[in-house]
C-alpha cells in the first residue's frame, strides 16, 4: 500500500501533530488535572522494602481529585467511596490498609478487597472501574504475574477511560513490562523535611518519583510531598541543600555541644 504524499495531506493533520508535540513537551506538575484532564490509568512501581508505592499513589490520586473542575456552585466535598484491591501476596508483603493511618478525607470511604490471585484482583479492578460512584480505584499487585499482560492492561485502560474512573495500580517488586497505562511512575522514599515546631518529631513523608513514561507529558523526576493541604513537587537538586540542612540539624539535636 502506497504512502500518502505529504503535500496532499490536509492541513489539520499537521496541526494535530504539532498540538500533540506541544502537549508531550509539557512537564507534569501537581494540579495539572484541572487544566489538561486526567490520565486515568496510572502505574506506580515500588519496592516492598519501603511503603512508598501506595503512599505516593494515594497522594497522586488525591491531587487529581482536589484539582478536578467542579460545576458552578458545587463546593461540596467529594464523599464517594474508594475501592482498594490487594492480592493476598501484596498484603503479605506490605500489609493491609490501616484506616487510622489514612488521610482524613479517606477515612470511612475505603472499600477493601483481598483477592487470592492476580486474576481475581484484575476482575475486581475492572468491575470497580465500571462504577461511576467511585472516586478512584487503587490496586496492589506483587511481581509480574502472567495474568497482567498487555491485553489485561488494555482492558483496564479502556474501562477507566470509558467510565471516567481513575485507576492507580501499584506494582510491587515488579519489572517494567508492556502496559497501556497512560502514566507510569517509579517511586522511592526521600528524606523528610524537619518539622517546624518540634525538631525531634518525624517529618512529613516525601517520595522521589520518576515519570518514565507518559502519553501527554515529557519524562521527568521530582520529589513529592504534601504541604498545606496540597501536593508539592520539586526538582531533586532543590532538595539536596534542604536535606543536608535537616541532617545537620538532627545531628546537633542528637549530639548537643556541651557548654564550658
Amino acid at each position: 500500500m502506497s504512502q500518502p504524499d505529504p503535500v496532499s495531506l490536509p492541513f489539520t493533520a499537521f496541526t494535530d501533530v504539532a498540538a500533540l508535540s506541544a502537549r508531550r513537551s509539557t512537564r507534569w506538575r501537581p494540579g495539572l488535572a484541572a487544566h489538561q484532564g486526567l490520565a486515568l490509568h496510572n502505574e506506580v512501581f515500588a519496592s516492598t522494602r519501603e511503603s512508598a508505592g501506595c503512599a505516593a499513589a494515594l497522594a497522586l490520586a488525591l491531587d487529581d481529585a482536589r484539582c478536578l473542575p467542579r460545576e458552578a456552585g458545587d463546593e461540596a466535598q467529594d464523599r464517594r467511596s474508594v475501592l482498594w484491591v490487594q492480592t493476598r501476596e501484596a498484603a503479605r508483603r506490605v500489609g493491609r490498609p490501616y484506616r487510622a493511618g489514612l488521610p482524613q478525607t479517606l477515612q470511612g470511604r475505603v472499600i477493601h478487597v483481598l483477592a487470592e490471585k492476580a486474576e481475581d484482583a484484575l476482575f475486581a479492578l475492572e468491575e470497580g472501574l465500571r462504577c461511576r460512584d467511585l472516586a478512584f480505584v487503587l490496586g496492589e499487585i506483587a511481581g509480574n504475574p502472567k495474568a497482567l499482560d498487555f491485553t489485561a492492561s488494555r482492558r483496564l485502560t479502556l474501562a477507566s477511560e470509558r467510565h471516567g474512573v481513575p485507576l492507580f495500580l501499584v506494582r510491587l517488586d515488579a519489572a517494567r513490562d508492556l502496559s497501556s497505562a497512560r502514566m507510569r511512575w517509579e517511586v522511592a522514599s526521600a528524606p523528610s523535611p524537619a518539622p517546624h515546631w518540634n525538631q525531634r518529631a518525624p517529618g512529613t513523608p516525601r517520595w522521589r518519583a520518576e515519570l518514565f513514561r507518559a502519553r501527554a507529558h515529557a519524562p521527568g523526576e521530582w520529589v513529592l510531598g504534601e504541604e498545606q493541604g496540597g501536593l508539592m513537587a520539586r526538582k531533586p537538586d532543590e532538595e539536596t541543600g534542604e536535606a543536608a540542612a535537616n541532617w545537620a540539624a538532627g545531628l546537633r539535636l542528637r549530639h548537643p555541644l556541651r557548654r564550658a
